[in-house]
């Protein structure tokens, strides 16, 4: 009678390497940099926006 197949085994199964986007993904001091940088640089863009955008005067 033959063995019947575990598949909770991990003997037989070749690990596969974690995906880069799941390795930043779960970095959580990276998330936090993005959550901070992102807008920071987004609200930085968009006041210069403003400011040129502000007419000259005569």
């Amino acid at each position: 009678m033959a063995a019947a197949h575990n598949p909770e085994s991990t003997a037989d199964v070749p690990e596969e390497p974690v995906p880069a986007m799941q390795q930043l993904l779960d970095n959580p001091f990276l998330l936090l940099f993005v959550g901070v940088a992102m807008p920071t640089v987004l609200y930085i863009v968009w006041g210069v926006m403003e400011i040129v955008g502000i007419p000259v005067a005569k």
